[in-house]
């Protein structure tokens, strides 16, 4: 039952708010977007292909031999150089002289600790590289007649701290 004043009248309506003014139309759709195409080409270096010796080629082969004898690795060219990752995830990267480097090396994550453990040990062996050495990565000389059991086991180190607990 609405309700009522003291008289018994009920109170006058309250006034409806204004209707708003009409609205503008629409804007049309924007064109429909090009359909992606099936494969997206992979990405390429826009960095010069390097001019490498015999000699570093065969250093960079033996270092493919250890990184893709691990599970689930694949090997990508970036910045003109090789890298490998496993589940997506860079755990190796060549450096060939990069930048005007002094020497072919190998760049690899580090448990914490260890980056600075090793330039301590041996800083004509191992250094701390550009870009990546502020996350615990180590640079590796290998054009210096590495010990090539402990380049491995590094390397192994490295792809165990990168890969997925089911690709260890």
């Amino acid at each position: 039952m609405p309700a009522s004043d003291s008289r018994g009248k009920r109170p006058a309506a309250r006034p409806r708010p204004a209707k708003p003014a009409a609205r503008a139309a629409k804007p049309a759709k924007p064109p429909p977007r090009p359909a992606k195409p099936a494969a997206t080409p992979a990405r390429v270096s826009t960095h010069p292909p390097k001019v490498r010796t015999a000699a570093t080629l065969a250093l960079i082969d033996r270092l493919r031999a250890i990184c893709v004898a691990l599970p689930d690795v694949t090997e990508q060219v970036a910045w003109a150089e090789p890298t490998w990752r496993v589940g997506g995830k860079m755990f190796a990267m060549c450096d060939t002289y990069h930048h005007g480097s002094a020497h072919l090396s190998v760049h690899l994550p580090a448990p914490p600790g260890a980056q600075a453990a090793l330039i301590d040990a041996d800083p004509a062996r191992f250094f701390r590289p550009p870009y990546v050495g502020g996350k615990g990565w180590v640079g590796v000389v290998l054009d210096t007649a590495p010990d090539w059991e402990m380049v491995a086991s590094l390397v192994r180190t490295a792809h165990e701290l990168i890969a997925p607990p089911r690709r260890r």
